[in-house]
């Protein structure tokens, strides 16, 4: 059983691993393996390089029910494609009950909130199911995700310890797209429109020049993360 100090002490070793050969490791060691993803660039890459390696391996994807048409179309595109192992989780509310619960355009006026019934509680309750959690972070997105190692120990609300790995944290956009590129992979035709960070389609718009990766998210609403990995504490 892996421990906070498991991690610690082979933290130099994990950095050093590269993307593939990270998950590599993840599936030989753990049967229990979820890689949540938005299918943005980062995740259609982190995606092609685990199915080379466990095909079956499980693909989690949190349906906000506000994602752009874009999106789900690439996701149904590459579950058939890919013939993907796909998990698709969804609030506990629909959102006409969460307009008569809250008003209509929560997201407009509490976001946080809305985030937390359409993406942290869902994303609590697959969580509990397994023992390693992969995720498409990078540092370089956002001040929030500068420090972030590839693999950390993470303890969830109930009290179980998870391993979150962030196989491509020291990766570039610029490393990215290269890695689109050079395997030809499908992307959010979004990106072609400058939506660099691709959420909600409410509280998502296109990155002016000059702007920070994710500043195209909740836009003058002082916010850079919608919870999903705020919700943990790293041990």
């Amino acid at each position: 059983m892996f421990t906070s100090e498991f991690v610690k002490e082979r933290s130099d070793h994990f950095e050093k691993l590269p993307a593939q050969e990270l998950l590599r490791w993840v599936y030989s060691n753990f049967s229990s393996v979820g890689f949540t993803s938005s299918f943005s660039a980062d995740d259609v890459s982190i995606i092609h390089m685990i199915k080379q390696i466990k095909p079956d391996a499980l693909i989690i994807f949190i349906d906000t029910d506000f994602h752009f048409p874009e999106t789900y179309s690439l996701v149904e595109r590459l579950k058939k494609e890919w013939n993907l192992n796909l998990k698709v989780i969804k609030p506990e509310i629909s959102v006409e009950k969460q307009n008569q619960l809250y008003g209509e355009a929560l997201y407009e006026r509490d976001p946080d909130l809305c985030c937390r019934i359409r993406k942290v509680e869902p994303l609590q309750r697959v969580l509990k199911e397994i023992d390693v959690w992969i995720t498409g972070m990078r540092r370089d997105q956002s001040p929030t995700r500068a420090n972030i190692g590839k693999v950390e120990a993470h303890k969830l609300p109930d009290g179980k310890t998870i391993l979150k790995v962030n196989p491509i944290a020291d990766w570039t956009r610029a490393d990215v797209w290269r890695y689109v590129n050079q395997n030809n992979l499908p992307y959010n035709p979004l990106y072609d429109r400058n939506y660099l960070s691709i959420g909600c389609q409410p509280c998502t718009r296109p990155v002016l020049n000059g702007e920070d990766e994710r500043a195209g998210r909740w836009s003058g609403k002082g916010k850079l993360e919608c919870g999903l990995h705020t919700f943990t504490e790293k041990e």
